[in-house]
């Protein structure tokens, strides 16, 4: 009998945006402790760089950190270069960066906020997969995650360009695996409400109530995204492409 294929991520280069903080911090604390050199990238570099240094101490991997700022489009290929020149092809990419501003009223939205949270929740992800997947087709194997969330298909009124941004990166996940398939894998982790450190401004007797409704009656921990992440970047999820994974805690 052939062998099961495992979550092991050996000899594997994973680039995660906006991967120092939140949920981009727990998977890539994940990532390498399932054997991945990672590259942990945003427009904070200084950020990043501790995060490499804490990932090689908690894990004994290699990490490192790259500038990257999703809402500027020449930014990407700039990535890709410094990846490569520095570490090596990319194997797994993550689009985790996102940003989702707060307004009082929908007419409050600027063009210019607008703009920014398209900028950096669709554009950067769409050139960002389009460069590392025409590289990772090119070699014949690559599995990309794009995190949405689950704002892309419960918008509320305060979220709703953030809500626009993230349903089309769902519909983007969709096309580039057909883009980029067979040879590489394009899927997306629909997040629901997670307790990062964004969290702790929020009210926490409104959340408490809303939270109520969720099948498991809480809010999630931000390593719980982290199997569904190992899942689609490891050879475990090898038939698995255009899906849009629900981590939500059964959010209704």
């Amino acid at each position: 009998m052939q062998q099961a294929p495992g979550f092991g991520l050996e000899g594997r280069v994973v680039v995660i945006t906006g991967g120092s903080r939140g949920l981009g911090r727990a998977m890539a604390s994940g990532f390498a402790a399932a054997g991945a050199t990672v590259v942990v990238a945003s427009r904070d570099v200084e950020s990043c760089e501790v995060a490499a240094v804490e990932l090689e101490q908690e894990t004994g991997r290699e990490a490192y950190a790259a500038r990257y700022h999703a809402g500027e489009w020449g930014e990407s290929e700039t990535l890709v270069l410094d990846v490569e020149s520095r570490v090596g092809p990319i194997d797994v990419l993550v689009n985790n960066a996102g940003m989702s501003p707060l307004y009082d009223s929908v007419t409050d939205v600027s063009e210019a906020l607008f703009d920014k949270v398209v900028a950096v929740n669709l554009r950067g992800p769409f050139r960002l997969t389009a460069l590392v997947g025409e590289a990772m087709a090119k070699r014949g194997h690559g599995s990309i995650i794009n995190i949405s969330s689950m704002g892309a298909v419960r918008p509320r009124p305060h979220i709703i360009p953030y809500s626009a941004a993230k349903a089309g990166l769902n519909a983007m996940t969709v096309g580039f695996a057909h883009a980029y398939g067979p040879a590489v894998r394009v899927n997306a982790i629909m997040a629901g409400t997670f307790l990062t450190d964004v969290s702790q401004s929020w009210d926490a007797e409104v959340f408490a109530r809303r939270a109520e409704t969720f099948a498991l009656g809480r809010g999630g921990q931000p390593d719980e995204i982290v199997g569904a992440a190992l899942y689609l970047a490891s050879d475990l999820s090898s038939y698995t492409t255009g899906a849009v994974l629900q981590v939500d805690g059964g959010q209704p």
